[in-house]
């Protein structure tokens, strides 16, 4: 469902990702780890459309992601590390214009954004300014604008990065249950213990290149550790 195949991306002599080659099944929920600079957002932008690639290629549902955006975007979901949401707009307005970004009528979109605003509790400020929300709500408001047209691809840029425990164990229900209905996830975090919980597979980037990967247990095996923290830091160190 989601491929990298070879991805490279360059800014002038800045080589950000080097030779990226994964794929993410459906039903299939990958973790993207890496250190700060590591290429993780970087190879998500590329995969999402709005980078492209150097050389190589990233797919969705065997659409290329340079020459064929619109069909990509038609299948992914993609949620961006930073909430940029239109502060004048209600949620509601908001899920109703990506709605109709996505070619869906009225009536379906209608239906569809009364189904994001129960399944994200979102009822309570549904018609409130956006810019008046706090980090939690805004967050689930960003992830309902990104699945509006239920995609069968997500793409989650530290989905969970400055919220409280309930709003980040709303992500990862939401996460388990996209897995559960055949959804292709891939994700990139900082918290270890999110990957433990949520993750299928593992993929570790240094330096732009993807220097371990498999499932948790067998990440702990080959770098000899018992925990994925330290793992992570032994296969990153290593790779300098």
């Amino acid at each position: 469902m989601i491929v990298f195949d070879d991805l490279t991306k360059r800014y002038g002599e800045l080589l950000a990702v080097s030779g990226l080659s994964l794929t993410v099944s459906p039903g299939e929920v990958y973790a993207i780890l890496g250190a700060n600079g590591a290429g993780k957002t970087t190879a998500l932008r590329c995969l999402a459309t709005l980078l492209r690639p150097t050389t190589g290629r990233a797919a969705v549902a065997g659409f290329d992601s340079s020459s064929e955006p619109l069909e990509v975007r038609r299948r992914l979901g993609f949620l961006a590390a930073s909430m940029g949401l239109y502060e004048r707009l209600t949620p509601r307005e908001v899920l109703a214009y990506f709605a109709g970004l996505q070619g869906m009528d009225d009536a379906a979109a209608d239906q569809r954004i009364d189904e994001l605003i129960e399944r994200f509790d979102l009822r309570a400020f549904s018609r409130r300014l956006c810019g008046t929300l706090s980090t939690g709500q805004r967050q689930r408001v960003s992830i309902a604008r990104a699945i509006v047209h239920d995609p069968p691809a997500l793409v989650l840029d530290e989905p969970t990065l400055g919220l409280d425990v309930l709003s980040g164990e709303t992500i990862h229900r939401f996460v388990a249950e996209s897995r559960e209905r055949g959804k292709a996830v891939l994700f990139s975090t900082h918290t270890m213990s999110e990957v433990e919980l949520l993750a299928d597979r593992v993929g570790i980037l240094a330096a732009g290149r993807l220097v371990s990967e498999g499932t948790i247990p067998e990440v702990l095996a080959r770098a000899e550790e018992s925990s994925l923290s330290r793992a992570f830091l032994k296969i990153v160190r290593g790779a300098a």
